[in-house]
């Protein structure tokens, strides 16, 4: 989910007052949208850990931990992300007429303003790969499919999943092999304004390139359109994660055991320590070269459709997990508050975090500290969160992000 978009844990103008005769309907939604912000402050946190925490390469049940934020805490975002597009144009059903076109207006005025933060956060030229641009650009590209059905939105993203990470490797041989690529960034006003390729990183040779990131956001799509409330959906959404994860995991281990020298493909082109890990983790490291094989790769930022089905299946476990603790351990809330708090103010979070790692230098202190650094920054913003969201209804650039959104309601 976008980290702006914040689920509406209570009537907002963006959600239609409920019908007379709901409110049981309407307070057990709330509780599912909680699970949302939940899903959403983990993806955060998550995001943290692989940011400023330790290198999982250390070992140990913390690098296992580290390594379990790599790739997944930002592929869970990107699903939300499809859902924060759902909460906008309509759910359960799809808004039509005026009110639609109003939301749709929203949606897009959100992508302009992520694209503009993403940007500004890249020009401080941290070593973080700041998703926020890339969000935008998928954004725009997921919306005309915001009236779909949850079926059909299954079906979408799953095709996506087992066709556009091919297309985006036969892409970047295309752009190997010749200069059209340079030409695109030549006359792209985005390449201009900043230390990038424009379009061109967004779309296919950036760190989250949109034609395999894309399946996140379809997927969050349809899960929006189910009916959370029910038992029954929590309990299948939380089946088809662990079938997805299996699938996709379990799948890149077999195929890299079972097609001949392909271990040795990933060794001899990866630059990571650890090639034995492709079936699940980032210490393969990066390819150095194209090489057909790493398609059978899952590790987390890989760009394969493993990856992707894996990382999906981990993103609906989470979300489905969130919501099945929320409605079956009252206690549980309570203790969470904090990481909801998060989630409810996720943009300002994010952003927080970026700015912080410039300002203190973190990227040099020494291994040592990574620990301490990592526990200062989630009992930083765990707890500023929280008193935050005991004074006010949304966090502060959620408040700008409302305020920007606001001209949407001109629109006839």
């Amino acid at each position: 989910m976008s980290p702006g978009d914040r689920p509406a844990t209570l009537t907002t103008p963006d959600q239609p007052s409920a019908p007379a005769g709901s409110a049981g309907r309407a307070s057990a939604s709330t509780s599912r949208l909680i699970g949302i912000d939940l899903a959403r402050g983990l993806a955060v946190l998550g995001m943290f850990a692989a940011h400023v925490g330790p290198d999982p390469s250390d070992g140990g049940p913390v690098g296992f931990l580290m390594e379990l934020a790599r790739g997944r805490s930002s592929a869970l975002f990107a699903l939300l992300a499809g859902f924060s597009i759902v909460l906008i144009t309509g759910r359960p059903e799809p808004r039509t007429g005026r009110a639609g076109r109003q939301a749709v207006v929203r949606v897009l005025i959100r992508a302009v303003v992520l694209l503009a933060l993403g940007m500004a956060l890249t020009a401080l030229d941290t070593s973080i790969d700041v998703i926020l641009a890339y969000y935008a650009l998928a954004f725009v590209v997921a919306l005309p499919l915001h009236r779909l059905k949850a079926g059909v939105l299954t079906f979408i993203a799953a095709a996506t999943a087992l066709v556009l990470p091919q297309d985006l490797f036969l892409v970047k041989v295309w752009l190997d092999q010749g200069s059209w690529g340079d030409t695109v960034i030549a006359h792209d006003p985005l390449a201009g304004l900043g230390d990038t390729d424009g379009v061109m990183d967004l779309m296919f040779t950036g760190a989250y390139p949109v034609l395999t990131w894309i399946p996140f956001l379809i997927a969050g799509m349809a899960v929006a359109r189910l009916d959370l409330t029910r038992a029954v959906v929590r309990t299948r959404l939380a089946c088809t994660g662990a079938g997805l994860a299996v699938l996709g995991y379990g799948g890149s281990w077999l195929a890299l055991h079972l097609v001949p020298n392909a271990y040795a493909a990933v060794a001899a082109g990866s630059d990571g320590d650890a090639p034995g890990s492709a079936w699940w983790s980032d210490t393969v490291g990066d390819p150095t070269h194209l090489f057909r094989e790493w398609l059978l790769v899952a590790a987390p930022h890989s760009q394969t459709t493993p990856s992707v089905l894996g990382n999906t299946g981990v993103a609906l476990l989470v979300v489905a997990g969130c919501t099945i603790a929320l409605d079956r351990l009252p206690r549980f809330r309570r203790a969470v508050a904090p990481v909801i708090a998060v989630g409810a103010m996720s943009l300002s979070a994010y952003v927080l975090h970026i700015v912080a790692i410039w300002a203190l230098g973190t990227e040099d202190m020494s291994d040592a500290s990574e620990p301490w650094v990592l526990l200062g920054f989630v009992v930083g913003v765990l707890a500023l969160a929280y008193v935050w969201k005991r004074l006010f209804r949304r966090g502060p650039l959620e408040y700008l992000l409302y305020k920007i959104t606001w001209p949407a309601r001109f629109v006839r």
